[in-house]
């Protein structure tokens, strides 16, 4: 079942639009604390947040900047906000869609249903604890922060990750970048790893890649032992 977790601080519209996603068989989640409301959102497993801009404490523009550095969750904006200014504002800081009350329900969930579809995709994401690699874009969510890696960086990282805690040799790296064992130069798979960690030291994880002498790489969940036992290729 599909989860909505509704931001809105006005108890009756919360209650309207919780019944509005019920009744269609969605699994809906109110947010109704609003000290640290991006923090509140992100506890929640969430398929697609829907959010008002105009909330006490943090507003809506911070909590879409905040979510959208973190999780490639979509975001749906319904506010009675109506100005042009305010909409394009959301979407740059990336929001998905832009919806002003009072809106028509099936209008509403046709939206919803529509940003569900779209994001289907983007669900394929990887946990390598402590960050998230989302490997059909090969956008990168750690520290706060969003990066997009380079093709080669990416399948670099996402070996890596289906072989947590294992040593990957370099012929499985090979194939996964080259599509084959034969013919590669090993000099070009290290100018590659280079150019992950340092794309990975932007976001602090440069420690976790491990290279094991005369096997492979290995990415590694401590990264005080990493940074200790790690040999740069």
């Amino acid at each position: 079942m599909k989860k909505i977790v509704i931001v809105e601080d006005d108890l009756f519209m919360r209650e309207e639009l919780a019944d509005i996603f019920a009744k269609a068989g969605y699994g809906v989640r109110c947010v109704t604390c609003f000290r640290d409301t991006a923090a509140e959102v992100l506890k929640e497993d969430a398929h697609l947040i829907l959010l008002d801009l105009t909330l006490p404490g943090m507003n809506g523009f911070e909590i879409c900047r905040q979510i959208r550095r973190t999780r490639p969750v979509p975001i749906l904006v319904l506010t009675s906000r109506d100005q042009l200014r305010d909409e394009l504002h959301a979407l740059e800081l990336g929001a998905d869609d832009y919806l002003t009350k009072p809106c028509n329900s099936s209008r509403l969930l046709a939206r919803a249903e529509n940003l569900l579809k779209r994001f289907a995709g983007r669900e394929r994401t990887l946990d390598g604890g402590g960050f998230l690699l989302d490997y059909q874009t090969y956008t990168l969510y750690a520290d706060g922060q969003s990066l997009l890696l380079s093709e080669r960086e990416g399948r670099i990282l996402e070996t890596l990750l289906r072989h947590r805690d294992d040593v990957v040799s370099k012929e499985t790296l090979f194939e996964a970048l080259w599509g084959t064992t034969e013919y590669i130069d090993e000099n070009a798979l290290q100018v590659n790893m280079t150019r992950l960690r340092k794309s990975l030291k932007k976001v602090r994880l440069d420690s976790r890649v491990e290279t094991v002498r005369e096997m492979g790489y290995r990415l590694c969940g401590n990264t005080a032992a990493a940074q200790e036992g790690r040999e740069h290729a």
